[in-house]
């Protein structure tokens, strides 16, 4: 993606907290950023490039485009960055997943396991949660842990034998603030692995099932009128409640549910939606959907949310919508007024806004660029009567001299300029003499009959740089191949510029000022130039052959430093293996005296 890219549609990026995705040609998202100011950031990467690191560099070239998905405060874009991370493993968040640079939090696979902060990554059955981006953020989040449920910090074997033999003695103050003491049997093992299932699910953004924990553990407690420990858990559910009360993103009122958004503008619909899992938004994506006459919007609404779970597979409960409508699938649907649902739906009406005004930049954008190539090819296409528009143009030409170095060239055009790149040269092999049907016959046999085998794409129109022989001479391959039909071609005579077809006497004038014949003698006389260039590339390098080439194992440069030292061939032959083997080698005196028989001559 260019620097002129982000320009065009830079204006419609919002200054908003968001999460952004590089995407390349393959529509594969091969990064993952969060962002305080979305349009400050993503502008950040199509600067002075002087002073860009090498990666990044590497990243904006491979990328093509990219998407955004707005959010309400930069913590929830942490938070939905990390869950992109781990859903997409993007190729160029590999310092994330490298465990030396961002911290990660481990649940350790051990009994009684230690939950602790940890640079590196090993693959020892360990759950690794993060990479976390920031550490403080991090950090709160294993403190609100740390309160929630007390966790032993020590670094002892906590083996069945250890601990049946007595092996560890209890310090009651420490394991009155950090631990239950499982060392010593104060807490069973099953206890502490519900604590730290509960953990598990905390860090992986599921937190109703925490909630759920807790609210048992106060109703437990409260059975038993054991009050004290049912206020300690009341208060841990507060902390957590408080902690989820300021995120957009994870928010355990809500259940899973599916948030859709639908606007027609210009005779388009667009639909955004979010996926909500346990509280999380864990994607997001945007629809444009091109409306015939008959189409309503409801209808366009119902297709989008069908298409959409089934892409991700959602089987959620609930779809919240800013209108009631019918729905196959037996879900609930929801049209909230206030409060967190229709926050969400505000949010998914903010990324369809942005979506919008991206997809009118981008059309008006691409109109823009193309609109010369379209019309040409336009024209072109109602000027040969073709049934495609020729997007794809090969142009064809012979050139000898005399019949001595047959060379043919093939150019080509795509979208009305010269792909260079996928022009090709081909030495004449089969034809003696200057047959230029023969040589014709020859180049388009081995150019499509290679695309065919190769099942790449074919041109919609060829160009042979010559009159009727050449033109048929081609047709008859094209028919053998089976490719008659599927490609136009035609053939242009220099003198008045006509346009021949296949089996067609009488040819075609197309006006002198129009822009598809312009093209048409843009693409000859490149072909005739390549041509041209070719078969005197090969004129100048058979001109500069010697005898000595002749010889196997004498290439040119050692040729040539024979010639410079003994002047010539003939002097050469005169003075003998043992002058050649002082002078230059044993190896290069031994082919000479294999080519010159200087011991026959002896």
């Amino acid at each position: 993606m260019t620097t002129e890219d982000y320009k065009k549609i830079s204006s419609e990026i919002p200054n908003e907290p968001g999460v952004y995705r590089f995407l390349d040609r393959k529509e594969v998202i091969i990064y993952v950023g969060k962002a305080k100011n979305l349009k400050k950031r993503l502008t950040s990467y199509f600067g002075d490039k002087k002073y860009m690191p090498h990666k990044t560099k590497a990243l904006v070239k491979n990328a093509t485009r990219f998407e955004y998905t707005v959010v309400d405060s930069e913590h929830d874009a942490l938070l939905l960055e990390n869950t992109f991370i781990k859903k997409f493993q993007p190729r160029y968040n590999v310092m994330l997943k490298d465990g030396k640079t961002y911290t990660y939090i481990v649940v350790k696979k051990e009994r009684f396991p230690r939950v602790f902060f940890t640079r590196r990554v090993y693959k020892d059955g360990s759950q690794y949660f993060g990479p976390y981006t920031s550490k403080y953020s991090a950090n709160i989040l294993l403190e609100i842990i740390k309160k929630l449920f007390k966790l032993r910090t020590c670094n002892l074997n906590l083996s069945e034998k250890n601990i049946e033999g007595g092996k560890f003695t209890v310090c009651l103050e420490y394991h009155i603030k950090n631990c239950m003491a499982p060392c010593v049997a104060f807490e069973s093992e099953d206890e502490y692995n519900e604590k730290i299932k509960q953990i598990v699910n905390i860090l992986k953004g599921q937190i109703k099932p925490v909630n759920d924990y807790l609210k048992a553990q106060i109703e437990r407690c409260s059975e038993k009128l054991e009050f004290e420990e049912a206020q300690e858990f009341k208060v841990k559910l507060d902390l957590l409640t408080d902690y989820q009360s300021k995120s957009q993103v994870v928010n355990t009122s809500i259940k899973d549910s599916d948030v859709f958004a639908i606007r027609m503008e210009e005779g388009s619909a667009y639909v955004s939606y979010l996926k909500i899992i346990n509280g999380s938004l864990i994607n997001g994506d945007n629809l444009e959907l091109k409306m015939n006459l008959n189409d309503k919007l409801d209808d366009l609404l119902v297709f989008s949310i069908q298409y959409l779970r089934e892409k991700y597979n959602s089987i959620s409960p609930e779809v919240i919508l800013a209108k009631k409508v019918k729905l196959i699938d037996d879900v609930q649907i929801t049209v909230p007024q206030r409060g967190d649902k229709k926050h969400l739906l505000d949010l998914a009406e903010k990324n369809l806004k942005y979506f919008i005004l991206q997809c009118k930049k981008d059309k008006m954008n691409k109109t823009r660029k193309q609109s010369s190539s379209e019309r040409i090819l336009s024209t072109m296409k109602e000027d040969l009567q073709m049934e495609e528009v020729p997007f794809h143009i090969e142009c064809f030409d012979n050139s000898n001299l005399q019949g001595t170095n047959p060379v043919s060239s093939c150019v080509v055009f795509k979208n009305a300029k010269p792909a260079k790149s996928d022009y090709r040269k081909f030495n004449i092999k089969t034809v003696v003499g200057p047959d230029d049907f023969a040589s014709m016959k020859e180049v388009v046999l081995r150019r499509y009959s290679r695309l065919v085998k190769e099942k790449q794409s074919l041109p919609q129109l060829i160009i042979i740089d010559g009159g009727k022989g050449q033109l048929n001479a081609a047709y008859e391959i094209l028919k053998s191949l089976g490719l008659e039909t599927k490609i136009t071609l035609i053939g242009i005579a220099k003198r008045l510029e006509e346009i021949y077809f296949p089996g067609d006497p009488v040819p075609l004038y197309i006006n002198k000022k129009s822009e598809s014949l312009k093209l048409i003698q843009q693409l000859r006389n490149e072909a005739h130039r390549f041509a041209i260039t070719f078969h005197r590339d090969q004129r100048s390098k058979n001109a500069l052959g010697t005898e000595l080439t002749n010889i196997k194992g004498i290439g040119e440069a050692t040729a040539t430093a024979l010639l410079q030292h003994y002047g010539s061939v003939i002097k050469m032959k005169e003075v003998g293996f043992e002058d050649v083997e002082v002078n230059f080698s044993k190896s290069i005196a031994m082919k000479l005296e294999d080519y010159f028989l200087w011991g026959e001559e002896e």
